[in-house]
């Protein structure tokens, strides 16, 4: 499990991102559960995440809306495969508007610099 903490501020929210290996829903949840023994995540206002599996895409909004897709698409076109990654935030009090989507692509990016894809 990679995890790079606080990459991204803005305006009171906070960024974090990780994956890693998963090639299954059951794995994706487990991953997720794992993240999550980290009180720090648990408390998170988003986990958003996605996967290229063999099955299929997985992916999970966790209620910001659009974000799982986003990281999706990336995924595919670094054709990144059976690696789950994580996009969490944690709310901090001012609405990001389309910022937000921003975000989510630059922790996504920072998380495939870092596996070295």
């Amino acid at each position: 499990m990679l995890v790079l903490e606080n990459i991204i501020t803005d305006r009171g929210s906070r960024y974090a991102v990780s994956g890693g290996p998963c090639r299954s829903a059951d794995e994706a949840a487990a991953f997720l559960k794992e993240l999550k023994r980290r009180k720090k995540f648990a408390k998170a206002t988003h986990n958003t995440w996605a996967c290229l599996t063999e099955d299929g895409p997985l992916k999970n909004d966790d209620g910001e809306s659009g974000a799982g897709m986003v990281i999706l698409r990336m995924l595919e076109r670094e054709d990144l495969r059976d690696t789950i990654v994580v996009v969490t935030r944690w709310y901090g009090g001012k609405h990001l508007g389309g910022d937000r989507f921003r975000h989510v692509q630059e922790a996504v990016r920072q998380f495939i610099e870092a596996q070295g894809c």
